[in-house]
Order: C-alpha cells, then structure tokens, then sequence
C-alpha cells in the first residue's frame, strides 16, 4: 500500500474562526510543511512549530506517523500549494498556494493543476492507492465545492464546535464573489474548484482519476473533505469503485456522512481508534472533538490490524514525547 499525501495551502484558512490547524494564524501556513515533516522523519525539521492547536491537540500526522511506525507503509509527498518550504522529499506538481475563496478565483489554474496530477496518477506502479490530503482551510473549502455542485452533503471541523453558520457566510461570499449559485458548476466541477476550492483538491481529483483509470484501486483518506473530491470525480464521470476511509470522530459529527457515501457510490471505512480508553491528553483532545481527521489518518488506522491497535495507542504516546507533547498537554516543541 502507497500512500500520498498532497500537501497545500489557502488563504482562506486565514479567515478568524474556521480552522484549529495550528496554536496561531500567523503559524497556520506552516502547518502542512510540519505535518510532511512528521509523517516522513517522526518530528519538525525545517518548520518552526509543531502543529498544535491552542488546547494542546496535536496535528493528524502524529497518529498517521505513530500507525506508520507500527505497521510500516510507503509514503508520497506531493506540493500542491505549500507556502513554506519543507525538508520532507516531495512530488513537484507546480502548484501554487490558493487564494481566498471570498476573490473572484481561488484556484486560477484549477484545470491544469488537475491535468498534471491525473498524469502523475496514471504513471503510478502501485495496485493500491490511499490517498491523503493536508491543507488548513480545507473543510471550507469543501463546503464552497459542494454547494457549487449542488452536493448537500454537510462538512466536519477540526474544532470541537463546528462553526459551519461562519462556513456556510464565508461560501455564500465566494459565491457572490464568482457571480455563481448553488449548482451552477454541477456540470464543470473544475469550474468549482477555480471558483471556490483550494490546490489540493485538483490534486487529489487529478491522482485518484489517473490512478483509477490505469487500474489501481484507490481509497480516499479523510473526512469530509474527500467527500467533496468523491463529488468532483462522479460530477466528472467517473464512474470507477472509489473507497473513502475516515476516523470514527468524524463519522460521529456527521449524520449525513454515510448517505453522502451512498449517493456517490463511495464505500466508507469507519475506523476508532480508541482513544477513550487512555488518559493521554492528545487523545483526550480526539475524543473531546478536536482535529477529527487529516493527514491520511483515518485510511492509515485503516490499515491497523485486528488486536494491534493498542500498540498504535502506545506508540502515539511516543511520538508526543518525542514532539514535546507530554500527557497532560504540555508543549515544549511549541514558539
């Protein structure tokens, strides 16, 4: 099993209240080029900051990294849109970070972003493909996509309450912003993602469609955010077998995860983790709501199997010390 992992941002992310990828906003486009970093060496090595939010819940890539030293899988890293350099190895696609889905063009190259990443796709060897996402912002965005589609389908948050009034204003200027309403891109998915999405989902859309068009089998890692890459390829006609696999805190949120899956013929994996049954303050924070998903981290627990899962819960507690994260929530590793 391969996993890639596109990593971008979006100025979005920047908007007050709609994101806890990070303790600050100044910080938050760090973010993704620490979470590579994590994934591929275990800790920060170019980026300044460990990604925590201010409660002292730790980004996605410690447990996607703590699953990785446990069961072992190979990983892919692909720019598509970091603002900050990072010192993990990674896929040059030649994507830019996004703009703020409030002007007239989020993503101004949405196509060819999206031409690129099908060609690297359908050039990959590998029979199985998971595929991860890591951009703060991104359930915004998500929601700005769906709604261009005419998806009903609801959106998570890495916070605890969900602020998706806020979410739901923010789209609602993109719209207006673009001079388009709900719908109107149901027929040019791509169209939505220049209007009001991010570089990461033409990305993911372009790699998952390569992929599934030369044969390999591809599972979606993530929440609802790949609920809305699933809706660009069906909007595109792509009628393959997709999987999407998630972590149960998002499952939990979203009532409407499930019929979303339905209706877009996706399976869904549900993976917990159980968090519950430690009294660690990372995987408090999981279970009080916060962070919920991202950086592969429900397809990775995926992988996990059967009766080893405890040994995941062990080894995240080690990379946390090893990130300056100590079981009461402490943060040395933080600015």
């Amino acid at each position: 099993m391969r996993v890639i992992l596109p990593a971008g941002t979006t100025e979005t992310a920047l908007i007050d209240g709609i994101s806890a990828a990070g303790a600050a906003p100044e910080l938050m486009e760090h973010t993704p080029s620490a979470d590579v970093e994590i994934l591929e060496y275990g800790r920060p090595t170019a980026a300044p900051v460990t990604p925590v939010s201010p409660t002292g819940c730790p980004t996605p890539a410690a447990i996607t990294r703590a699953v990785r030293e446990v069961v072992g899988f190979d990983v892919t890293v692909v720019d598509a849109g970091l603002a900050q350099p990072t010192n993990a190895p990674t896929v040059d696609l030649g994507v830019e970070p996004g703009n703020d889905i409030r002007g007239a063009e989020a993503v101004p190259d949405a196509a060819a972003i999206y031409d690129r990443a099908h060609g690297y796709g359908s050039s990959l060897p590998d029979d199985e493909v998971m595929i991860g996402e890591t951009v703060p912002g991104g359930t915004t965005t998500a929601l700005g996509v769906l709604t261009a589609l005419g998806e009903p389908a609801g959106v998570s948050s890495s916070l605890p309450d969900n602020p998706i009034e806020r979410k739901h204003r923010v789209v609602d200027d993109a719209l207006d912003a673009s001079d388009l309403e709900g719908g109107d891109c149901a027929d040019e998915p791509l169209a939505a993602i220049r209007a009001v999405g991010d570089p990461v989902q033409p990305t993911v859309a372009g790699i998952a469609a390569g992929a599934l068009e030369s044969g390999s089998d591809v599972t979606l890692a993530g929440g609802t955010q790949m609920v809305a890459v699933a809706a660009l390829l069906r909007h595109a006609g792509i009628d393959a077998p997709l999987s999407i696999a998630t972590t149960s805190f998002v499952a939990d949120g979203q009532d409407d995860l499930e019929e979303a899956c339905d209706r877009l013929n996706c399976d869904l994996t549900v993976t917990d983790p159980g968090f519950d049954r430690r009294a660690h303050c990372a995987m408090e924070r999981y279970c009080a709501g916060e962070a919920k998903e991202g950086v592969g981290m429900g397809g990775s627990l995926s992988l996990v199997p059967e009766g080893r899962m405890d040994e995941v819960r062990d080894r995240v507690e080690t990379v946390c010390t090893r990130l300056g994260i100590d079981e009461n929530g402490a943060n040395d590793g933080a600015p």
